[in-house]
């Protein structure tokens, strides 16, 4: 059964001075079970956005939200639970990691009596290798690295038993030398538990490597979606490719020019518009045609059906 599906998703967000601005335009996508769903884009893409609405921090002006099939809606904040960027900021000073852990444990009832209680916060802490757990378990925020904390903000998620994890940026403010140490534990966590894992990143790179499939983003309208291979090293829509392009390539280093790079020239500045129909990436677009004011469909790529981008250079005429 479908983990999470999403039906037409929008959010909008009033712009000061009046009007609104569409962060999110009719999204619609599905999550499996032990599988990774990769949300990419650059800053100001909706990716935040996406997963506040899904964690159901903001309210959607339309679109429909079912977490396993629309049963039991009372089990929604239980059974989706969310990885925050800033390990920083997503731990109070004030409390010890036991308190962390405990209290999703305690507020949804997923221990019976002190005794169980200790032994499931040291399972979860062994679980995201914080070990000796007793004594992690005893220490303040300030008292742990970065990565630490972020595994304590896994455990903590992981403490409601969720069927939905929503990892949103979860490694971008880490030191580099500990990023795969923690999508490695993530992508373990999900094989065992069985968990819908949506990754949501800007680095293409891990993005390949993580996600079975990945969706790209821009202005809140998703422009390219298929296999993670498909996407990166064939990328069709042009926004695809400049972010392609832009992602570190060993080849490079080598004087070999990417895929990307030979595919579409970048543009000399970054022009933004004001766009209502049409392609909203049309301002930054070197391609760009009198068709590309017409909203274009979803197209498959190279015959694949799983592989779609919203671009009028795939039309046949």
């Amino acid at each position: 059964m479908t983990a999470l599906a999403v039906h037409h998703l929008t959010v909008e967000y009033r712009r000061h001075g009046g009007g609104r601005l569409r962060a999110v335009d009719d999204l619609s996508f599905e999550l499996e079970p032990g599988e990774t769903l990769a949300l990419v884009g650059e800053s100001g893409s909706g990716k935040s956005t996406v997963v506040r609405a899904l964690s159901r921090f903001v309210k959607p002006q339309q679109g429909r939200i079912e977490l396993d099939g629309g049963r039991n809606p009372h089990e929604y904040r239980r059974r989706l639970q969310l990885v925050f960027q800033d390990p920083f900021a997503s731990l109070n000073p004030m409390h010890t990691v036991r308190h962390h852990v405990a209290r999703p444990l305690k507020r949804h009832r997923r221990a019976q009596g002190r005794q169980d209680l200790e032994t499931r916060i040291l399972d979860l802490l062994t679980s995201v290798n914080l070990t000796p757990a007793d004594e992690v378990a005893r220490k303040y925020p300030h008292e742990l690295s970065g990565g630490q904390r972020q595994r304590v903000a896994i455990a903590r998620a992981l403490a409601t038993e969720p069927r939905v994890l929503l990892a949103d940026e979860p490694v971008s403010m880490l030191d580099v030398s500990i990023r795969l140490e923690i999508l490695n534990l993530l992508d373990r966590l999900k094989r065992e538990r069985d968990l819908a894992l949506l990754y949501v990143t800007h680095d293409l790179a891990t993005a390949r490597h993580f996600a079975k499939d990945i969706m790209v983003l821009y202005r809140g309208e998703v422009v390219e979606r298929g296999p993670s291979d498909a996407v990166i090293l064939d990328p069709a829509h042009p926004y695809t490719r400049i972010l392609a392009d832009a992602a570190p390539d060993p080849q490079a280093r080598r004087g070999a020019p990417t895929t990307a790079s030979r595919a579409l020239p970048r543009p000399a500045e970054r022009r933004e518009a004001s766009l209502d129909t049409g392609c909203k990436f049309r301002a930054r677009c070197p391609f760009a045609m009198a068709k590309c004011a017409e909203h274009p469909p979803a197209l498959p790529v190279g015959g694949d059906p799983r592989h779609t981008a919203r671009c009028w250079l795939l039309a046949p005429e």
